[in-house]
């Protein structure tokens, strides 16, 4: 949503399909649950870009351009359709698993639930030392960790704080200044946000930048935002270097959460996403997203890693349910090296009275062209069997270490605080930190 000082405007745009089995299936705001026994991989790259716009003026001063961005950038992630036929023996196909490339994602809504209405811009004059124009837009779903580029992140280097009121009667503030702390911690920050006249709409923005005499660097942002018909959003993303204690290599982090909720419907959803790198091609990318529409919710969780010697582990659990007691979902897992591997997964079905139907199936892949392929279903189909068929998978990340250097110039050019002389980083070689938790808010109750 492109929204001024002066307001915001959105709409909701939801719509719920169902199955001919007769229980929902899927829907616009991002859930495909068709179970396909032939899975498809698919990845998808996808950025917004960042546009500006020169409003002329009467006015002696130079104008200020107006910048508009989506927050939104590329992001990969591995998806899949999912269907199955239950009258078709699950022997009669294999589980033959290959990677193509495909412009759509797996619970990829073609708009963001929160679409944005064209505004118009009324030529007005806006001095130099105008207040800062609102770029705050929801979050769309399923554009992964947006790039350092995508946010156009200027700090400034001077200590501000103003305000002030624009002629339509909303009013807007913005601050910056400087942190500093022990071991040479430096943090500069601006922050800006403004309201509508009434009230009705509101938005904030936080950037950032951190660094210490560790080498640790850290660039950040935070935006929220609600609008006059109750809708509202969040979004935080923020990417860091720091060396690993232990093996000295450099890493870099990569993390982002969104959410929006419906001022009108039971309806929101939220993602959490995170990507590690380091220097010798360890490469970890993780998703959690969960979803809610009036009578049906939704999860998804997936992740990848790789080890930068040829190991790879990928896995996707995405599970629904409607209020009335249906449940339904899928999930598998890959591990490979070295062309030997498994693969493995369950699909499932429950019905509002408790009946549960699943069909499990796994392969064994020897790497001489043979494949052990094996599973059973609730209805009594089995099959177990060894076929010639070649074996395929990723040994290698398709965005790794060399991408994220490139696509992070920002963060490696933070100057730390100069060191004096004699002075000594304090080194913390405790043990790791614990991994991000991936539970939903609280206002969005996790899964059953």
């Amino acid at each position: 949503m492109a929204a001024s000082p002066g307001g915001f405007t959105a709409q909701l745009n939801f719509k719920l399909g169902r199955r001919p089995g007769g229980y929902p299936m899927r829907n616009q705001l991002g859930l495909d649950l068709e179970v396909r026994k032939r899975r498809r991989l698919r990845v998808e790259a996808t950025s917004d870009r960042v546009g500006t716009a020169r409003i002329s003026c009467c006015c002696s001063d130079s104008v200020v351009p107006i910048r508009r961005s989506s927050g939104s950038g590329k992001s990969i992630e591995k998806s899949e359709d999912w269907r199955f036929d239950p009258k078709k023996s699950s022997h009669s196909h294999s589980h033959r698993v290959r990677v193509h490339a495909s412009p759509a994602l797996p619970f990829a809504s073609p708009q963001s639930p929160f679409v944005s209405k064209k505004e118009k811009i009324y030529p007005r004059c806006t001095p130099r030392n105008s207040g800062p124009q609102s770029r705050d837009t929801p979050p769309r779903r399923d554009t992964g960790i947006a790039n350092e580029k995508d946010w156009g992140i200027s700090l400034l280097n001077e200590n501000v704080i103003e305000s002030g009121t624009n002629e339509d009667g909303s009013t807007w503030y913005r601050e910056s200044g400087e942190d500093l702390g022990e071991n040479g911690y430096r943090c500069r920050w601006t922050r800006m946000g403004g309201q509508s006249h009434d009230g009705s709409s509101e938005w904030k923005e936080t950037w950032w930048e951190k660094s210490d005499w560790t080498g640790y660097k850290e660039l950040g942002v935070e935006k929220s935002g609600r609008n006059a018909e109750g809708d509202s959003w969040w979004e935080t993303w923020q990417e860091n270097l720091h060396q690993d204690e232990w093996s000295n290599l450099a890493r870099i982090e990569r993390s982002a959460q969104k959410q929006a909720k419906s001022g009108t419907e039971n309806a929101g959803w939220y993602e959490k996403w995170w990507e590690k790198y380091d220097a010798k091609g360890w490469t970890e990318k993780k998703a959690y997203k969960y979803g809610r529409l009036n009578e049906q919710s939704w999860w998804e969780k997936w992740g990848e890693q790789y080890d930068g010697r040829g190991s790879v582990l990928k896995w996707t659990d995405k599970w629904a349910e409607t209020m009335l007691g249906t449940k339904w979902g899928d999930k598998w897992e890959d591990k490979f090296f070295a062309g030997i591997g498994s693969r493995q997964g369950e699909t499932w079905h429950v019905t509002p009275g408790g009946e549960r139907w699943s069909r499990t199936w796994g392969e064994e892949h020897f790497g001489n062209g043979k494949v052990h392929k094996y599973g059973k279903s609730t209805t009594g189909e089995s099959w177990d069997i060894v076929v010639d068929e070649e074996t395929y998978y990723e040994a290698e990340p398709h965005y790794g270490w060399a991408d994220v250097v490139g696509d992070s110039s920002q963060l490696l050019s933070i100057e730390p605080r100069e060191r004096p002389p004699g002075v000594y980083p304090n080194l913390d070689f405790g043990s790791s930190p614990p991994p991000p938790s991936d539970d939903s808010p609280e206002d969005l109750p996790p899964s059953q």
